[in-house]
């Protein structure tokens, strides 16, 4: 069997989808990734990968600085809103093609004109620079509050701002990533053991610092909370922008801690069941991002001692002030300590679900190298050459520290743009084309359905133009929104490998023409079911 065939296609495990192996062997594949996830591991990872009420956390001072509450708050229900339209959007989708390139492979089959395979090409390269950027993002993250941890007893250390130590921590996380997937793969139970753990940590962290928090300003002289008030009706408008201007802006904080939910649909391959289970998972991931970061959310406002300090820390992470003005700098540095290896638990879904975007990605053809690409490794079980080059390509961020940390954070914020260009595409393709000729899985919203993709595609594209916003009417190499340059880039990189390679070969490879087959064939006997 050739590298291609063997690395194509799925082995059976439910008669839901395929009767047997039989069946199975007439496409000329087997499956090279088993399906070691269980429900409840995917929707550990899927909680994970969110980490919503984290990165609300994290992120508080952009959220404070664009509407403050009532952004933070009711911009989240919004957003928790819309997502969720998206979300049930791609669970019908899901239901009837679950494959690991996802959004792409569905605008392929949705879209009937010429364009259809360039625009799924798009959408692909699209998705996968807000994942790998996204993987960036949270080294970055795990390096950022590393280095805060010092300036709790020393704010103002020095060593924050040194390129070359930032580095050094971004160069070592990365390396730690990708070296822990390829060996973990090697042992079906490690990763579905590991998305339990952080999934039951992350929960438990979220009621610990929740606790804490709460605990220490009620009991604690000289502290006090902030009135209802402020928690539920301030407004903060610090940008210079109009006050409709900012609510839009303000609402990347709660998009960026409600992204990425697509995880489970680019791990699909993995996952028993993928048509009931998969949507499930989907929906379920955005409830409890939504209910434990606008509960953390809450806690956080209530919490607060000095604003204009939590909005402006001297370690650039307002969630360090903030507790080390309500636990003091001992409890500080444990307990982000102990939040370091939630983040590292992020770190870790977020690079698996990346290489199998990579992986899937060239299968169908679409990357350069894709041949090698898209090897499995028979011994480590695991896209490994895949993982590599997403290490390399995420560690070449880092790199940007030594000219000027405005530059990581561009690359890094690019991520949620990116991520909600790449789910606008199917549900365009569904609401222009329709789906009549996809028969309908386990999972429908019938009449639903086209409210869902209406409120998804304006979410997606009204959000998308104000997060390319700068932070400011008069911007500055300060306060400038680099993430449209970032953004532009990876268009130009996009057109200039579909002429260069993509137009040849790009779902028009053994591997992609049988993925197709197996998909027709997958949803042919779910009509006659």
């Amino acid at each position: 069997m050739t590298e291609v065939e063997s690395s194509t296609i799925e082995k059976p495990v439910s008669t839901d989808v395929i009767n047997d192996a039989e069946d199975l062997s007439a496409f000329g594949h087997v499956q090279s990734l088993s399906r070691k996830f269980s429900p409840w591991s995917m929707l550990g990872l899927s909680f994970s990968i969110l980490s919503t009420w984290g990165t609300f956390a994290i992120d508080l001072s952009n959220g404070l600085a664009n509407g403050g509450p009532i952004t933070i708050l009711y911009g989240l229900l919004l957003v928790a809103f819309c997502n969720l339209c998206v979300a049930l959007s791609f669970g019908e989708l899901c239901s009837c093609m679950p494959t690991a390139l996802g959004q792409a492979y569905w605008v392929s089959r949705l879209w009937k004109s010429r364009c259809g395979r360039f625009l799924s090409y798009c959408c692909a390269w699209i998705n996968l620079v807000g994942w790998l950027t996204l993987s960036a993002s949270q080294n970055a993250f795990i390096t950022q509050t590393v280095l805060a941890t010092k300036t709790v007893a020393e704010q103002n250390w020095p060593g924050i701002k040194l390129g070359w130590l930032n580095f050094i921590i971004y160069f070592g996380v990365t390396l730690f990533m990708t070296a822990f997937n390829v060996v973990a793969c090697r042992r079906d139970w490690i990763l579905r053991w590991l998305n339990n753990f952080f999934g039951a940590w992350f929960g438990g962290l979220f009621i610990l610092f929740s606790l804490v928090l709460l605990t220490s300003v009620g009991i604690k002289s000289g502290l006090s909370f902030q009135q209802p008030s402020f928690v539920f009706g301030s407004w903060i408008n610090n940008t210079g922008w109009s006050n409709g201007v900012t609510w839009f802006l303000g609402l990347v904080q709660s998009a960026y801690g409600l992204t990425a939910f697509d995880a489970v649909i680019h791990l699909i391959e993995e996952f028993p069941s993928p048509q009931k289970n998969g949507p499930r998972v989907l929906w379920l991931s955005i409830v409890t991002g939504t209910v434990t970061g606008g509960l953390f959310m809450i806690v956080c406002l209530f919490c607060i001692q000095d604003l204009e300090k939590v909005a402006n820390p001297p370690s650039g992470l307002p969630f360090v002030e903030l507790l080390r003005q309500t636990i003091g700098p001992v409890g500080t540095i444990v307990l982000i300590a102990i939040f370091v290896t939630s983040l590292f638990g992020t770190g870790i879904s977020i690079t698996t679900t990346a290489s199998r975007l990579t992986w899937g990605f060239a299968r169908d053809g679409g990357l350069p190298f894709s041949s090698y690409l898209m090897h499995v490794d028979e011994y480590w079980r695991v896209p490994a050459r895949a993982l590599w080059t997403q290490g390399a390509l995420v560690a070449l961020v880092g790199v940007l520290y030594f000219f000027t940390e405005a530059a990581v954070e561009a690359v890094v914020s690019v991520s949620t743009v990116a991520l909600t260009v790449s789910y606008g595409f199917p549900m365009l393709a569904i609401l222009v084309f329709g789906k009549s000729d996809l028969p309908p899985g386990q999972f429908s919203l019938e009449r639903w359905s086209p409210v869902a993709n209406w409120v998804g595609l304006a979410y997606c594209a009204v959000t998308t133009v104000f997060f390319l916003f700068p932070g400011s009417p008069s911007p500055n190499s300060q306060n400038m929104n680099y993430a449209v340059a970032v953004f532009g880039v990876t268009l130009v990189v996009a057109f200039s490998f579909w002429f260069t390679k993509g137009k040849r070969t790009y779902l028009k490879t053994d591997a992609a023409l049988g993925e197709i087959f197996r998909a027709t064939r997958v949803q042919t006997s779910m009509v006659w079911r």
